[in-house]
């Protein structure tokens, strides 16, 4: 997606725009927000019910898991094509679009008889889904102050973890209840309701008046055209956002596996009933969510004035989680176990706003949205599309709990990744400014 209608500052700029965001914008973080939060219940209300489907349709652990991860590879695919198109067509229209399809495939997973068609409910919710998150995320930029880009992004993305929260324990409470078919139906309806409420309030109009240093696009589509040489210049110029490219997406693998199985886990060994093992899990993605606005606001803080260590705290936050997710699955089942699941959880996806930071810093402000669109593809292919089907494909051979041994790996080698975008970021940034100061003058 092309964000040529996005106001950011640079790096060198971004004290320059310091006027405060106004009530509309923070309404329409709201209402993104909102809609981002039921992107994702509707996403991993599944994970609830794995064990209800396992014993309903006699599934294997492999095709549990690829009910899960067919969402994140639709994402995976269809983000770039999707966000252009939305660029083109406006983001408001675009985003109601996504929203409604979104929801209406929900309701088709509630109505599904067989693994066939629930694949294909899935994959149609992951058509839906595919263009959200890079196109939230840049209409949310686009309407504040540059100054605030790694908290509002962590918290953009720390929706995800609360709609994963809420689609889990509500979804598990209420296949508890009613069975999972409502599950499904509870979540489609929430969509539905959000996205008339999002039509009602929100208009292009209204945003155009909302960006800061008057925004120079009122349609939200692009005032330039950039070839895709100059576009794929810009997206991958230089080693520093090709590592936090990779880095980012790395260390959601971990988060995505979770997500998926930590309800499945705790069904087999706890002993916990399917609807108590969901609510149980979805205390471990609110630790997700929490640790994202905390490792976003902290990164903000430590890096201030020393930009080079954006690299150093996201390496931090990659290891804790390896240490503490790799610790705690060679306990026993116990408190222990479930104190450190929780801090690893905690750091699993700390990394997000320091490296969506990176991303913003390190590519032209006119692509941001384009970037965004690739940091989006790098996290579900790298990250969350294989999480679920690879931890379901080990765990057929050696057990769940062997799989969740193996999986926190991941994060190791997202350290070592963001480690080597550190060594170039200074001098790739100096470069890039360097540019910009050419193309200004």
């Amino acid at each position: 997606m092309h964000a040529h209608h996005i106001d950011d500052a640079t790096d060198g700029d971004a004290a320059a725009i310091r006027s405060p965001a106004r009530t509309y914008a923070w309404v329409v973080f709201a209402l993104t927000l909102g809609l981002l939060i039921s992107d994702y219940m509707s996403r991993q209300v599944l994970n609830a019910v794995f064990p209800l489907l396992k014993a309903s349709w006699d599934l294997s652990d492999t095709r549990l898991g690829s009910l899960s991860s067919v969402v994140a590879m639709m994402v995976g695919i269809l983000t770039f094509p999707l966000s252009v198109l939305a660029d083109r067509w406006g983001r408001v229209r675009s985003i109601a679009l996504m929203a409604t399809i979104w929801s209406l495939a929900t309701l088709g997973c509630a109505l599904s008889t067989n693994y066939n068609e629930m694949l294909i409910a899935r994959a149609l919710v992951g058509i839906g889904e595919a263009a959200y998150g890079s196109v939230g995320i840049a209409l949310v930029l686009s309407i504040f102050p540059a100054h605030l880009r790694s908290s509002l992004t962590a918290a953009f993305m720390a929706g995800g973890s609360f709609g994963s929260v809420l689609g889990m324990a509500l979804g598990g409470m209420v296949a508890a209840q009613l069975g999972w078919r409502w599950s499904f139906g509870t979540m489609a309806a929430f969509g539905i309701l959000l996205v008339l409420v999002y039509r009602l309030v929100v208009s292009e109009k209204k945003l155009a008046s909302e960006r800061p240093a008057g925004g120079r696009d009122v349609r939200g589509k692009p005032t330039m055209r950039v070839s895709l040489r100059t576009l794929m210049q810009g997206l991958f110029s230089t080693r520093s956002v090709k590592c936090a490219y990779v880095g980012s997406g790395l260390q959601l693998l971990v988060p995505g596996a979770m997500y998926a199985w930590l309800p499945s886990y705790l069904n087999r060994y706890y002993a916990m009933a399917p609807g108590k093992a969901a609510v149980g899990a979805a205390g471990f993605v609110l630790a997700t969510g929490v640790g994202m606005i905390f490792c976003g606001i902290v990164t903000d803080l430590v890096s201030k004035k020393v930009p080079t260590r954006k690299w150093l705290v996201a390496v931090l936050y990659c290891l804790l989680c390896f240490a503490s997710l790799s610790i705690a699955f060679r306990l026993p089942a116990g408190t222990l176990q479930i104190v450190l699941l929780g801090a690893g959880m905690f750091f699993s996806a700390g990394a997000c706003g320091p490296s969506g930071a990176m991303v913003a810093n390190l590519t032209p402000s006119s692509m941001h949205s384009s970037a965004f669109a690739t940091l989006t593809l790098a996290n579900n292919f790298l990250g969350l599309a294989p999480a679920a089907i690879l931890t379901g494909f080990i765990a057929d051979r050696i057990g769940l709990l062997g799989a969740l041994q193996i999986i926190p790996f991941a994060t190791f080698v997202s350290a070592l990744a963001f480690l080597l975008g550190k060594r170039s970021y200074a001098a790739d940034l100096q470069r890039l400014n360097a540019q910009r100061s050419q193309a200004a003058t």
